[in-house]
C-alpha cells in the first residue's frame, strides 16, 4: 500500500483512503495481533512475564529459598524460642545430630554473612553452596544464550563428596574429641534443656 510519503508525487492527494484491517490483526484470524506499542502498554507486566518461559523457570526455582530465607528471617533459629516447625525430628529421636541437624542455622548464618558459624553448623552443606550457585546462574544465563563453562567434576568427587556428607554429619560431628567438638550443635529446644 502506498502512502503519502512513498507514493508518487501528486498536485492535490486528497483525503487519504481508508485502510482495510486485516482479519487476522484484530484478532478475529488465524493469527495473534503482532505486540506493538499499543497492545504492550495495554498488558499486564505480569501477562509479559508469564509468556517468557525462560524468565520463569529461573524464578519458579528460586522460590523455595525465598520462602526459606523469609523463615529464617522471621523466626530466628538461633534463639531458644519454639519455632513453628518444631525441633529437629532427628535429634529428639535419636539424641545426637544427623544429615540435617543444624541446616537452618547454618542458612541463617549465611543469610546474615557469619560464614564462621555457618561452617560450625553444617559445614558440608555450606561447602555445596557455591556449586550450587555457580549450576544455577549457569543454568540461568544459558536459558539466555550466554554460556558459562561446565563445573565438570568427575564421578568420584561427587561420591566422595556424598560420603564426606553423611558421614561427617551422622558420625564425626558427634564426637566430642579435639577439634571435631566445635562442629558439635546443641538442641536449642527450650522444652529439653
Amino acid at each position: 500500500m502506498w502512502s503519502r510519503s512513498e507514493g508518487p508525487a501528486l498536485s492535490d492527494p486528497g483525503p487519504p483512503l481508508p485502510i482495510q484491517p486485516d482479519p487476522a490483526h484484530i484478532g478475529i484470524g488465524p493469527s495473534a495481533p503482532p505486540a506493538g506499542p499499543a497492545t504492550a502498554r495495554t498488558r499486564n507486566p505480569f501477562t509479559r512475564l508469564w509468556q517468557r518461559p525462560r524468565l520463569i523457570a529461573p524464578l519458579l526455582s528460586l522460590s523455595p529459598f525465598a520462602a526459606a530465607a523469609w523463615f529464617v528471617l522471621r523466626f530466628n533459629p538461633t534463639d531458644r524460642t519454639v519455632d513453628p516447625t518444631g525441633p529437629c525430628l532427628w535429634h529428639a529421636v535419636t539424641g545426637i545430630n544427623g544429615p540435617g541437624c543444624g541446616g537452618t542455622r547454618m542458612f541463617y548464618y549465611v543469610l546474615h554473612g557469619n560464614l564462621v558459624e555457618a561452617a560450625r553448623h553444617h559445614l558440608p552443606a555450606l561447602l555445596a553452596v557455591p556449586v550450587l550457585a555457580y549450576l544455577w546462574l549457569r543454568w540461568t544465563l544459558g536459558r539466555f544464550g550466554i554460556q558459562l563453562p561446565a563445573l565438570r567434576l568427575s564421578r568420584p568427587v561427587w561420591i566422595g563428596y556424598a560420603v564426606f556428607f553423611v558421614v561427617f554429619t551422622t558420625v564425626l560431628r558427634n564426637l566430642d574429641w579435639g577439634p571435631l567438638g566445635w562442629f558439635d550443635i546443641e538442641n536449642l529446644d527450650p522444652r529439653t534443656s
